[in-house]
């Protein structure tokens, strides 16, 4: 099997250029399926901290480059939505964020926003032992023993790195903050309005109001998010003026 992935093809949520060569490496198997940018093309493409797929093995092996706080050593390990990356030598810490287009951004955060990480439920289901777990759109799941009720398909959950405990949940609701990660309206944020849903196999859709005016999409475009993103935005917007 071809460890190359041919850039015209490549997703369109992976941030390369897609005329300058033919080739770039492709995603290993891992978290966020398709749609997983590989750690390399972050290293080299995005911030430039390595020029090579040589360098970038070096740098992993040092154990100093973390995604959801664990150590890598593969540089195909698939990097998505909401991941991450820290990297404790520079003490520099992103998180994964859909810009304009749906292509995928390094937003800089502080070292404990870098604790935890944010999740998309997209399954619940009862186990064994009448527990419940919830798979996150990275397909991560978290198991609940008890309390399980209170959280739906479509909710946000903030989980911590290290114990992998629901730290936070924020119910998609309407009022809820929300951002947009595919569609003409990825990387805009704001709150939700009104929920439509449809009847049939049609996709239920989402009124969101922003800062802006209001948009439109289907309701798998927007995940919950928290205030510490509209932060994030605000910091990113201060540091280019």
């Amino acid at each position: 099997m071809t460890r190359h992935q041919k850039r015209l093809s490549a997703p369109n949520a992976w941030p390369v250029e897609r005329k300058t060569q033919t080739f770039t490496v492709k995603a290993g198997a891992g978290p966020h399926g398709e749609a997983g940018v590989p750690l390399l093309i972050l290293l080299r493409d995005v911030l430039g901290y390595v020029d090579s797929k040589k360098e970038a093995r070096y740098a992993l092996n040092e154990g100093a480059v973390l995604v959801n706080g664990d150590a890598v050593s593969d540089e195909q390990r698939p990097v998505g939505m909401f991941d991450i990356l820290a990297f404790t030598e520079r003490e520099e810490y992103y998180r994964v964020f859909p810009e304009e287009g749906g292509r995928l951004a390094l937003t800089p955060i502080d070292a404990d926003s870098a604790d935890s990480r944010l999740g998309k439920i997209v399954r619940k289901q009862d186990v064994s032992g009448g527990a419940t777990q919830l798979t996150l759109h990275d397909g991560a799941n978290v198991r609940l023993d008890e309390g399980g009720d209170e959280y739906s398909t479509k909710d946000s959950l903030v989980v911590d790195n290290e114990t992998k405990e629901i730290v936070a949940h924020f119910p998609y609701e309407e009022g809820a903050l929300v951002t947009a990660i595919d569609g003409t309206h990825s990387g805009e944020i704001g709150e939700v309005d009104e929920i439509t849903i449809t009847a049939g196999s049609g996709d239920n859709t989402v009124i969101v109001e922003t800062d802006d005016g209001a948009f439109e999409t289907i309701e798998d475009y927007v995940v919950v998010i928290d205030e510490n993103f509209v932060a994030d935005e605000d910091e990113d917007g201060g540091d280019d003026e």
